[in-house]
């Protein structure tokens, strides 16, 4: 049975102002300052917010195989939306989060003022086009609907996926910034934006649609056997990482599973568990 906590999306609107203002901090607040100035206790649990599929499995799989001989106490709370994993190591509620890649953290500590820092690379979730109407990418015709995420970074990433594939014809330069504006031509096709976490729930109303990876994976769709068309891996800045509060770097327990994510252990869990639809990008860590 699984001891982790699961904070679902009805559960997350509810807290997300509470911990949207708890992120904010006061002067007096020391988890409001960067890196809390508090000497980190190593004898209590390291709480990690985790989206649950790919990110939550690979955490529970160090705490259950690995943690204990490298005495670390891992507890993982599973968040189901892209903002209060951050906002929650923002305001101190959890330790650090495993959930992103760096392009949507740089956006979202610019328009948060947050100061999240990455911590170590661990693996790559390529994006994928899905259809349950549609067996092959040349079937894709003008009149047609295609779903996208709305957030900035896999907004950007999706239509870039579409260019690449011949579907949309793009601004030169607009790269992972761009948005529906930046189409120059759409070949005829309809696009809808959704919240990524909702994308694959739209699967039924649309012809096709841009899903992010552990999205895919959590509704049972296969990137590497059911995608019309995936991310490359090869050069790809998608990779996700463990972060934390700037400052909270060197946290021994922070180091521990740091050094537990990138172990081979976990990458044959990776490799034999997702077949190809994950991929372990170990490495440097990554870039700040």
């Amino acid at each position: 049975m699984r001891k982790n906590i699961k904070i679902t999306a009805a559960v997350a609107s509810a807290a997300a102002l509470a911990l949207g203002l708890s992120a904010c901090g006061t002067d007096s607040d020391p988890a409001s300052k960067s890196g809390s100035g508090a000497k980190a206790d190593t004898s209590k649990a390291l709480v990690v917010a985790a989206s649950p599929t790919p990110h939550a499995d690979i955490l529970n799989f160090v705490k259950k195989n690995l943690a204990e001989k490298e005495g670390l106490k891992l507890e993982v709370k599973e968040f189901t939306d892209y903002v209060l994993p951050n906002t929650a190591t923002q305001s101190g509620q959890v330790d650090a989060n495993f959930f992103q890649h760096k392009p949507y953290l740089d956006d979202f500590n610019a328009k948060n003022k947050t100061t999240i820092v990455p911590v170590v690379n661990v693996h790559l979730e390529p994006l994928g086009l899905y259809s349950k109407k549609i067996k092959d990418l040349k079937d894709i015709k003008a009149g047609q609907t295609i779903a996208v995420p709305n957030d900035t970074t896999n907004g950007g990433r999706a239509l870039q996926l579409l260019a690449e594939n011949g579907l949309i014809t793009l601004k030169d330069g607009v790269g992972t910034s761009a948005k529906l504006s930046d189409i120059t031509d759409k070949k005829g096709l309809e696009f809808k934006e959704l919240e990524a976490a909702t994308v694959p729930r739209a699967l039924n109303d649309v012809d096709a649609a841009v899903i992010n990876g552990n999205y895919a994976l959590e509704a049972k769709l296969s990137p590497a056997k059911d995608s019309l068309a995936l991310e490359k891996a090869e050069g790809n800045p998608y990779a996700n990482f463990l972060a934390v509060k700037e400052g909270n770097e060197k946290d021994p327990r922070v180091e521990k599973l740091a050094k537990l994510l990138n172990s081979d252990e976990v990458k044959k869990f990776i490799d034999d568990t997702y077949q190809g639809s994950i991929i372990a990008s170990f490495g440097a860590p990554a870039a700040s």
